[in-house]
């Protein structure tokens, strides 16, 4: 993710954070001075805040280890100010699998939450009352850190899109049902709790409202993906190949790549080397150059060199996921290493409505 900063690897996963942290942290030494709070207590509320992050990241660990376990690989895991994120390569289509998956990002919240319970005395109702309004310092820390986590599984276990409940649900949905309509009916009641958030929030805490909407359009958009991967499936790549396709040489000039531009109607364009693909180049890409470098900047300066090879016998349903993890929006397509056309996404969104005007007509 653009923004973020590499802290390690852990298991082959690379670990990163996004710039925007800095300001969250920034935003609470200020809030708190602004309030009064003393140095100490400063640091106790970025010292919390820091351990939610961790929670954070091992409840992601744990979807990513599990996932592990069935031969899905984990590209890597981004800590923003509004979570994590875990990108895996897939998720795993055998109901069984994606329950232990889902459900271990969850499992891991409980286990900190029961494992801080056994290492601090746990108050009666009133004082935990008192100590979970107060600022966070060294009495109330761990107590805090105990009832955050049981926050955090409770959440992620809300049985909608996006979050682990609404896979958990699918995964069982999906044992006694096809994984479409499984996917379907999750959704369906994924977006009856959002409204029921947004309801809510209406009349008590606006920020359910913001949940609500972020529960609804997660259970629209996965919805919307398993459409697209059931249509998909029995196609190949080359049902969908553009074998008319435009190419810029990689050491002709941005005044080339602007006159090919306003000759016609490409907006990306494959850059060759000796006719090898070796990279893409876009319109907003060129426009870019011509601003800032000028007319006679070569376009391997310019151009993405990040790109996706796909073969013309591959499924078109593994093409379109590996398209949705990589940065190249136009990949060239081979047949025993000679290059024979290209896809691009929007050809495959092309497909998909022409597949979904066909199924709807039938």
């Amino acid at each position: 993710m653009k923004g973020s900063f590499k802290l390690g690897n852990i298991a082959g996963i690379g670990i990163f954070i996004h710039w925007t942290f800095s300001i969250l942290i920034a935003f609470i030494i200020f809030s708190n001075y602004r309030q009064g709070q003393s140095a100490i207590q400063i640091l106790w509320s970025v010292l919390f805040v820091i351990s939610i992050f961790i929670t954070v990241f091992l409840h992601e660990l744990g979807h990513a280890l599990a996932a592990k376990r069935y031969n899905i690989n984990t590209k890597d895991i981004t800590l923003l100010p509004i979570g994590g994120l875990a990108r895996l390569e897939r998720i795993p289509e055998k109901p069984s699998e994606e329950l232990v998956v889902a459900i271990a990002g969850p499992t891991v919240n409980i286990a900190l939450a029961a494992i801080t319970g056994l290492l601090i005395s746990v108050p009666d109702t009133e004082s935990m009352t008192l100590q979970l309004t107060a600022s966070v310092n060294s009495s109330n820390f761990f107590l805090n850190f105990l009832v955050v986590n049981i926050w955090l599984a409770l959440f992620n276990l809300i049985p909608a899109f996006p979050m682990d409940g609404g896979r958990v649900l699918r995964a069982i949905l999906s044992m006694n049902m096809d994984r479409r309509r499984a996917t379907n009916i999750a959704a369906k009641i994924g977006q009856v709790l959002a409204m029921v958030f947004v309801f809510i929030g209406f009349y008590a805490n606006p920020f359910l409202i913001f949940i609500g909407l972020f529960i609804f359009l997660g259970a629209q958009a996965e919805a919307s993906m398993t459409q697209a991967k059931f249509i998909l499936a029995g196609y190949t790549v080359n049902d969908v190949l553009m074998r008319h396709y435009e190419t810029i040489s990689a050491s002709d000039t941005v005044k080339t790549a602007v006159s090919m531009l306003l000759n016609g109607q490409t907006k990306t364009f494959l850059v060759t080397e000796n006719e090898v693909p070796v990279g893409t180049v876009s319109r907003d890409e060129i426009i870019l150059a011509l601003s800032n470098k000028g007319e006679n900047e070569i376009i391997s300066r310019i151009m993405n060199n990040d790109l996706l090879f796909l073969d013309a016998d591959t499924s078109l349903e593994k093409a379109y996921l590996q398209m949705q993890q990589h940065k190249s929006t136009l990949m060239p397509v081979m047949l025993d290493q000679k290059l024979i056309g290209t896809v691009d996404n929007e050809n495959i969104l092309e497909f998909l409505m022409v597949k979904n005007a066909s199924t709807t007509k039938e």
